[in-house]
């Protein structure tokens, strides 16, 4: 197999876990990253890196699609939020090529990626989630609750999220955060759902995750907790996106009161993703397995508990091309 990891940046444990079960599938695997920088760790990782215009760029999917059709890749795996609309719309080009693209649906993306329409789903649905309000509407609203909390709304990796003490914050925080949302604030502790859905939108398995430790938006400690209320919880968030594919995240925040109210998800593989396979959720061997066409066995809660992830940092040493900068 011949699979490609785009806007691969630093996601080299995602990579070997890919390479473990291929081995374990007895399947020869040739690991591809595309990025749009020689700077990305993970590209002194793969076997064939591909240097791509960026995301803004208009000839973005384009370069992806060439490279399928040159190399015959037969995966492709987005690893990025700002890269999966441009990907899920250009799904049936890559189809066409005879290649999966691991993406949910345009309208899954849609809805999660603008986390007012996250709210209003999760309502629609009767998943508990934190009240929402536009940031107009908040400032409007006459009793407001404190604390509140603001984040963008469309937005990834907890960039411009505060908590909201007063309307003074609201107000001046309003001006810094771009298009701002404001949440009824939730104290508790906050847990990461790793949801496989396959290729056919059907969760079969979901591992929580309860972040411990958290440093630029990427979990980097955590810890395993089969949990099967929480584990009900993100099998139905997946039930009313719908069309989703692949590994999708869920995160909530479960309360002194044992609420589990969740906050957003991500329709992608997670950063702390290798915690669950590690722990036996083998999610890169069903997705290869599946593409394949070959029976496989998931079991739902088939992982082990209390499997702790601590993370380090690590080094990448490589001469620089004349063509880097």
């Amino acid at each position: 197999m011949n699979i490609m990891f785009t806007c691969v940046g630093r996601r080299v444990e995602l990579l070997h876990a890919f390479r473990r079960a291929a081995e374990k599938l007895g399947v020869g695997l040739t690991v591809h990253g595309a990025d749009m920088s020689w700077f990305a760790p993970a590209m002194h990782h793969v076997d064939v890196a591909h240097v791509i215009p960026a995301l803004s760029d208009p000839d973005h999917i384009d370069a992806l699609l060439e490279i399928v059709r040159k190399r015959k890749i037969d995966m492709v795996i987005p690893l990025i939020d700002s890269e999966l609309m441009a990907l899920s719309e250009a799904w049936e080009r890559f189809r066409e090529l005879g290649c999966s693209a691991v993406v949910s649906s345009e309208d899954v993306i849609h809805t999660c990626q603008d986390k007012l329409l996250t709210y209003k789903k999760l309502k629609q649905a009767g998943i508990d989630t934190p009240a929402t309000w536009s940031c107009t509407a908040a400032i409007k609203k006459k009793l407001l609750d404190f604390p509140l909390f603001m984040k963008p709304r469309e937005g990834s990796a907890g960039m411009g999220n505060y908590k909201i003490h007063d309307i003074d914050d609201l107000t001046v925080l309003a001006r810094r955060v771009p298009s701002p949302i404001v949440q009824e604030f939730v104290e508790g502790t906050e847990h990461t759902l790793d949801v496989y859905t396959g290729f056919d939108g059907i969760p079969r398995c979901v591992v929580p995750r309860r972040r411990l430790e958290v440093r630029n938006g990427e979990v980097s400690k955590g810890l395993i907790v089969k949990n099967r209320r929480i584990m009900a919880v993100g099998r139905t968030v997946a039930l009313a996106l719908g069309d989703c594919r692949g590994v999708i995240t869920v995160q909530c925040i479960v309360t002194a009161e044992k609420r589990i109210r969740v906050i957003e998800i991500n329709p992608r593989f997670g950063g702390g993703a290798p915690l669950g396979i590690r722990a036996g959720a083998d999610f890169p061997l069903w997705l290869m397995a599946e593409h394949l066409g070959r029976p496989v066995t998931i079991k739902p809660a088939d992982f082990e508990d209390n499997v702790a992830m601590l993370r380090f940092d690590d080094s990448v040493f490589c001469t620089v091309g004349d063509d880097w900068c």
